[in-house]
């Protein structure tokens, strides 16, 4: 059922200090650290043996961010590896979950000021996105986001625009659920015994990624399609209470320009890292038996630090006399969110020609050979996004995916 609606949340305003009009800068910033932040929790699957398949199998840093390696075997490679997981599995796709919320809202905002039916043409939106993280799901990569954002989607669109004791009866049901599920599943992992590496990666597996075809990479993926789309199917809870989390965040003026919403991002801060680090830590001290723990229940809560953080020092950085200008750091962030679809599937595509054997094979070259490379990756990739986004807006409005999915809509 199509209904028209209105709405008292606030529509972004005219952008300052860069950016165009009608966006909030803030938030930009925001998407481009998730986007890049999500690649440092999934190059370590591109880089490993089985790639994709290794969190399946256990044959890869799949399983998440510990810290037993360099408390059992003390060694500077090792805390690097170690630090570097820990702070950004689970907390940056938590944080890109959110932000999804984010737009999710403003886009209903948009509509209820102009008095068009929500959902309206926003469920061919959703649709569409379903369409573009199928193909990025059989053409470049397994554990793809969009085809569970876009199903998140179609249901909290529908909450929107019911009342807010609706939402908020909903927003808690499916964080209770989910806390049930990740309990529940932790618990049988413990009795089963079956939290640690098991048996490694299948040889013929670890040879399709280092040495196969890519047409047989595409089918080992269609083959596999269930047991690798499992993550957003047991996360949905999850990724529900995370978008109208999202919601409640920026109809509660969070990414304002303002002194409320400074002051918003300051206790995001505070409560964000001071109870999410100190979980995520125990979580990861626990070992692998707690890993679902660790990054589907205490990285959102960090996630939500992080928000604040980056928010904070944004803030802080303009109180010092900068004005509205956000910095280089700041302004290639920026320039990413803006092209968030672009870049997320790009940093995939980059990642997929420089590690698997269809390209130049550097997992296969350089396995066993330490955290350094993959790090290093890491930032490449980063540097490239960056800069190719900079230098794209500064001629186009929008990325190329944002472009296709604007006309695919018009039509």
């Amino acid at each position: 059922m199509t209904e028209t609606v209105r709405s008292t949340a606030p529509v972004p305003a005219p952008a300052a200090g860069g950016g165009p009009p009608g966006r909030l800068p803030l938030l930009d910033v925001l998407r481009g650290a998730a986007v890049l932040g999500t690649l440092m929790t999934n190059v370590w699957l591109f880089t490993g043996p089985a790639a994709e398949w290794g969190v399946v199998s256990g044959g890869t840093g799949g399983d998440g961010a510990t810290l037993h390696g360099p408390l059992s075997e003390p060694s500077l490679s090792a805390a690097a590896e170690s630090v570097f997981r820990f702070l950004a599995d689970g907390k940056f796709l938590s944080m890109l979950t959110m932000l999804f919320g984010v737009g999710l809202a403003i886009q209903f905002a948009s509509a209820s000021t102009r008095g068009q039916p929500w959902p309206g043409r926003y469920r061919w939106r959703a649709l569409f996105l379903f369409a573009e993280g199928t193909v990025h799901f059989v053409l470049v990569f397994a554990w793809d986001v969009l085809m569970g954002y876009a199903v998140t989607a179609l249901l909290v669109a529908r909450l929107l625009a019911r009342s807010e004791r609706v939402r908020r009866t909903a927003m808690w049901v499916a964080g209770g659920l989910h806390l049930s599920v990740m309990a529940l599943l932790t618990l049988g992992t413990m009795a089963a015994g079956t939290g640690g590496d098991g048996d490694g990666p299948d040889p013929r597996v670890v040879d399709l990624y280092a040495h196969g075809d890519y047409l047989d990479q595409i089918a080992f993926r269609l083959q596999n399609a269930i047991a690798l789309r499992m993550e957003p199917v047991l996360s949905f809870g999850l990724l529900v209470f995370l978008f109208l989390l999202g919601v409640r965040l920026f109809r509660a003026g969070a990414f304002a320009d303002d002194e409320a919403g400074r002051r918003l991002r300051a206790r995001m801060l505070r409560w964000g890292l001071g109870v999410g680090l100190p979980l995520n830590a125990a979580a990861s001290l626990g070992g692998t038996d707690f890993f679902l723990l660790g990054r589907y229940v205490a990285a959102p809560v960090v996630a939500i630090g992080y928000l604040g953080l980056i928010g904070v020092l944004l803030d802080r950085r303009r109180n010092r006399g900068h004005g509205r200008g956000r910095g280089r750091v700041a302004a290639g962030l920026g320039s990413v969110g803006r092209m968030a679809l672009t870049c997320y599937v790009a940093q995939n595509v980059l990642c997929v020609l420089a590690c698997y054997g269809i390209g130049l094979g550097l997992a296969d070259r350089f396995a066993g050979s330490g955290p350094w490379w993959v790090m290093g990756l890491w930032a490449a990739v980063g540097l490239v996004l960056v800069a190719g986004s900079t230098l794209w807006l500064r001629r186009f409005a929008h990325g190329p995916l944002e472009s296709v999915q604007k006309w695919a809509l018009r039509r």
